[in-house]
């Protein structure tokens, strides 16, 4: 018999509908995450990575539509109320939102409103107090440190870390961090990628978007490539680092400094103008003629490891 995944995405579509039309910000996303795993979603800016984020949590805006499916240990989370929803935010699926400092509020001493998040996580009394420091203690930062401090007063790594405890203290299955490390110095960088990789020792399944593939390589797991909207690679971090499979994937990494530096040619397709074939053709240095005419599905790797939406791989 089969288990489900613990966090299943099949064909998701998200679009926005505005005064210009259709923005579609997600096509036809589908990977899978278990317990005790990491996969890392990769992208440019406006590639729809952090759309990811919030269409699994179901916060999205009112003029968004979004089909396919999200199922968690089984359950569909598409189709469920804003009230079992609820019940899923933060205790059994919790984000990490992008910028920590802005995510607090600045007029509300920081243990006052980790102990009211504590709460609604369905914590009471002592326990949501000892629930905290002992988050906290695991994150390298004493309750005493933070508690009586307005977030202002704290520095970017201790804002991460309320930030990562507040996300944490509800012991949820699915941990979501959009973008962890923007803004921050890259010893803060180091010290917040060790803070992630222990969320997956917890088996916890680990979902990081971001654009640092410096992260990325140091998190390890499985990197899902986005680009234009749709995941054109998903593989593991090893395998993508070593030897991409979809020619955005080279010539990403092929841009790095200490790779070469060679700008990727062309630009980005607008969302609101999404080509009939593959989004990367225009840039790509190995189209072929079936890759303005239909998009391809991802298919396996001819190594053998993971998947890229690329004709080459058929």
């Amino acid at each position: 018999m089969t288990h489900p995944h613990l966090l299943d995405v099949q064909g998701l579509n998200v679009g926005f509908r505005t005064k210009h039309g259709l923005v579609q910000a997600l096509s036809d996303a589908t990977f899978h995450v278990d317990p005790g795993e990491t996969l890392v979603i990769i992208g440019e800016s406006g590639s729809g990575k952090t759309v990811m984020a919030h269409a699994l949590m179901r916060m999205l805006p009112m003029n968004a539509s979004v089909s396919g499916s999200v199922r968690l240990s089984g359950s569909e989370l598409l189709s469920c109320s804003e009230r079992d929803m609820q019940r899923v935010r933060g205790r059994k699926m919790a984000l990490i939102p992008q910028g920590a400092g802005s995510a607090l509020n600045p007029v509300r001493k920081v243990g006052g409103l980790m102990l009211e998040m504590a709460r609604a996580r369905g914590l009471k009394g002592p326990e949501a107090r000892e629930r905290l420091e002992a988050v906290l203690g695991e994150l390298g930062l004493a309750w005493e440190a933070v508690a009586d401090r307005y977030p202002h007063q704290l520095s970017g790594g201790m804002q991460q870390r309320v930030v990562n405890a507040l996300a944490l203290v509800g012991n949820p299955d699915v941990v979501i961090a959009d973008e962890p490390t923007h803004g921050l110095d890259p010893d803060l960088v180091d010290t917040t990628a060790d803070q992630l990789r222990k969320i997956p020792e917890r088996d916890a399944a680990l979902l990081v978007i971001t654009h640092d593939l410096r992260l990325a390589q140091r998190l390890g797991g499985r990197v899902a490539l986005i680009y234009a909207s749709y995941v054109v690679e998903l593989r593991s971090s090893e395998a993508f680092f070593e030897r991409p499979a979809h020619p955005y994937g080279r010539a990403l990494l092929g841009a790095l400094p200490e790779r070469g530096g060679v700008a990727i040619p062309g630009l980005p397709v607008e969302l609101t103008q999404l080509p009939p074939g593959c989004a990367f053709a225009s840039r790509c240095t190995d189209r072929m003629d079936e890759c303005s005419q239909s998009v391809p599905a991802l298919l396996p790797v001819n190594d053998g490891a993971g998947s890229a939406r690329c004709f080459l791989h058929a």
